[in-house]
């Protein structure tokens, strides 16, 4: 029997995911399939908030050394913290397909975003969500959020934050939701290039791996997903710049939305953009480039700049 070894992160949810796969692969191959459970950089450092020490690539970079390193064959990511450079020897072979991709507000005193007072302490990682948070609130505060998805939420219950702001499908996954007293779904949240779906990068060369990471692929959800993904890469944006980006297929046609701004809320581009199936292969690029064309990349290197100037000194 051959045997198979999964990089994964340590966590609860990214344990979750890789049994998951490991279940699926193990039920349509005659494989072993071990865990190599890692403890990601970025799982380490939780006192500073993700851009400030380089974005969601060090979610990654740990489980592409051990590939790298011949202590794993394929890893599997949530899609979203994949960058869009994939080291030499690697390639992301597979994406799983997508689940609801919903943000969720959260909070044990509020019922929803619109009866939150002025003021209240609302806590988010993410500058995407922040941008489009404030967009619409501007008179709450926004307060960094960082910890494994159980400390986040230990955080709320304790009065930390009056809300918090979490991606659905992971809550949903761990089965938390039922723990939290208010809970509502963001229809107005742009999600994050790859949400709520997973993954699946391998060592090229072996046959084997490519046959099983092939099993795991969703074409629709691979097809939206490169899409955003060429979106990310055109216009340069990192995996925490404040950036929404969302494609999905409907009928015979792909529709891909996207929006810019800065992390306050301000100066916020949005545009759409639609094609055939047939003819969508460059519909990311061509939306970025749109937006190039307007000053993007400008607006963006300000937004980094403004993202969070008062913890620049600290990073010294």
């Amino acid at each position: 029997m051959d045997k198979i070894t999964i990089a994964t992160r340590a966590s609860a949810l990214a344990l979750w995911q890789a049994e998951h796969i490991k279940s699926l692969i193990e039920s349509r191959f005659d494989v072993e399939v071990a865990l190599n459970k890692i403890t990601s950089n970025g799982d380490k450092i939780l006192d500073k908030p993700l851009a400030l020490i380089g974005g969601k690539g060090h979610f990654t970079k740990e489980l592409e050394d051990a590939m790298l390193e011949g202590k794993a064959h394929l890893a599997v990511h949530s899609l979203k913290d994949v960058p869009t450079y994939i080291p030499q020897g690697l390639s992301l072979a597979a994406i799983t397909k997508r689940e609801d991709q919903s943000d969720v507000f959260l909070s044990h005193k509020y019922e929803s975003i619109e009866a939150l007072p002025k003021g209240a302490v609302v806590g988010t990682t993410s500058l995407r969500r922040r941008m489009q948070l404030l967009s619409k609130r501007s008179d709450v505060k926004v307060k960094e959020l960082r910890g494994n998805v159980n400390t986040r939420l230990r955080k709320l219950k304790e009065g930390e934050y009056d809300a918090i702001i979490l991606a659905y499908i992971g809550l949903a996954r761990l089965d938390l939701l039922k723990h939290i007293p208010f809970t509502q779904k963001l229809d107005f949240m742009i999600p994050p290039m790859g949400q709520a779906a997973l993954g699946i990068e391998i060592v090229e060369g072996n046959a084997l791996v490519q046959e099983i990471a092939q099993s795991l692929n969703d074409e629709p959800s691979y097809l939206c997903s490169k899409l955003e993904r060429d979106f990310v890469a055109t216009i340069e944006a990192g995996c925490s710049a404040p950036v929404a980006v969302n494609a999905n297929i409907k009928g015979d046609s792909v529709v891909i939305e996207a929006m810019i701004g800065f992390p306050d809320g301000t100066h916020i581009v949005h545009k759409i953009k639609e094609a055939k199936l047939q003819e969508c292969d460059t519909l990311g690029i061509e939306l970025a480039q749109e937006m190039i064309d307007e000053g993007a990349l400008e607006l963006l290197k300000k937004a980094e700049a403004l993202a969070y100037k008062d913890e620049m000194p600290q990073r010294l």
